[in-house]
């Protein structure tokens, strides 16, 4: 299928792009107009929902009207006939149904939800405008919990390119030794950058600021082994090589720090807020010189590309020793300070939306089965007919 994707085209959903109740857009995959036609068993539609079958089994969205045409691999697809809403039906698969699917997993190597599977699940299905009703009321909790997720990234995007400004294009010393006033900075701040470079072996660097190998700054520890089966929900996140994985009720490390795949996704760079229980696919960071910054160490990080140092060919894999060795430049620690106090503000506000959102999929998640079993009922429109 590899072979297939092009540059722009018609969408081509995987796995990883549907989570629960929403389509990922990272690393969307695009086919021909022809081969889209050639497999049509698998073309969707806005409407449609569809439910994950290996990788994170039994994630469920709604394909949204942004997908005009659109084709997938490894989902399955449902159409809903005239008595069952589609989006009351994700709701439905991603809550209360998470048991019959975790009961109906196939596969010795990698399991998997299949067609099968899904056709034997029962549901305890409501009058249809029951249906739309408590869809409603769970999709104003989802608003709400897609704005935070905008909001954070947005908040990422502003971070992220204060440290490009600052430590990878060096506009505020580039402005000085232009004779100009650095955009965005007060005199203090601006005071604290250098007014010249000098030549390293990573080419003209800020006068003053240190070339240091990676090795030199920070060490790579490895995190442990925890199965799910034996994890004790808590207020401990834990992390896998390409983020949160669950929670616990004990942390590894205290918290804020940084966690980075060490197997199955090597390289991703992902920051964990508060305590953390970092399993054994990946890394911890842990500085080890003067630079103490973690809000500079994970963006560095980001920006170093540590998955194009993937070590194995069976099981991709990060090598530390391969990452210690890259070159880190290393500002002065008044510069350090200044862009800690800047990003501190909005790594607290990311933390509370995030915080928030979770309080909010509780509440969702926890409403469902009430509304089902009539525990809770929702006010109906009245009919328009």
């Amino acid at each position: 299928m590899a072979s297939e994707y092009v540059d722009d085209g018609i969408p081509f959903l995987r796995s990883l792009n549907v989570e629960p109740l929403r389509i990922n857009k990272n690393d969307l995959k695009f086919i021909t107009p022809e081969f889209h036609g050639r497999i049509k068993k698998s073309r969707l539609t806005p409407g449609d929902v569809v439910i994950v079958r290996t990788g994170k089994p039994g994630a469920c969205c709604v394909v949204p009207d942004w997908l005009a045409d659109a084709n997938c691999s490894d989902l399955v697809i449902v159409r809903c006939g005239k008595q069952l809403n589609n989006h009351f039906l994700a709701y439905f698969v991603n809550t209360v149904a998470s048991g019959h699917v975790t009961a109906h997993l196939v596969g010795a190597v990698q399991q998997h939800f299949n067609v099968g599977s899904a056709r034997t699940l029962r549901l305890n299905l409501p009058p249809l405008a029951e249906q739309r009703a408590i869809a409603a009321v769970l999709g104003a909790l989802d608003d709400k919990i897609e704005l935070n997720r905008r909001m954070n990234a947005t908040l990422e995007a502003m971070a992220r390119a204060l440290f490009q400004s600052w430590f990878v294009d060096f506009d505020p010393v580039r402005a000085k030794l232009d004779g100009r006033q650095p955009v965005g900075l007060d005199q203090a701040t601006a005071d604290l950058f250098p007014e010249t470079f000098e030549e390293t072996d990573l080419g003209h660097v800020p006068n003053g600021w240190q070339v240091k190998s990676l090795g030199e700054v920070i060490e790579l520890a490895y995190g442990k082994p925890l199965k799910a089966e034996d994890r004790m929900h808590g207020p401990v996140c834990v992390y896998g090589a390409n983020g949160p994985v669950g929670w616990h009720d004990e942390k590894l490390v205290s918290g804020p720090g940084i966690v980075i795949g060490r197997k199955g996704n090597p390289g991703v760079v992902t920051w964990a807020h508060g305590d953390f229980y970092p399993i054994d696919t990946t890394f911890y960071v842990e500085p080890i010189g003067a630079c103490r910054s973690l809000y500079f160490f994970y963006y560095a990080l980001s920006f170093h590309n540590l998955a194009n140092l993937s070590a194995d060919s069976a099981v991709p894999g990060l090598n530390r020793n391969h990452a210690y060795m890259r070159k880190q430049i290393i500002p002065s620690q008044p510069v350090l300070t200044a862009f800690d106090s800047q990003i501190a503000p909005i790594f607290a506000a990311m933390h509370a939306n995030e915080e928030q959102s979770r309080s909010l999929a509780v509440a969702r998640d926890t409403l469902l089965p009430k509304l089902l079993s009539s525990e809770l009922t929702v006010p109906l429109k009245p009919s328009s007919e």
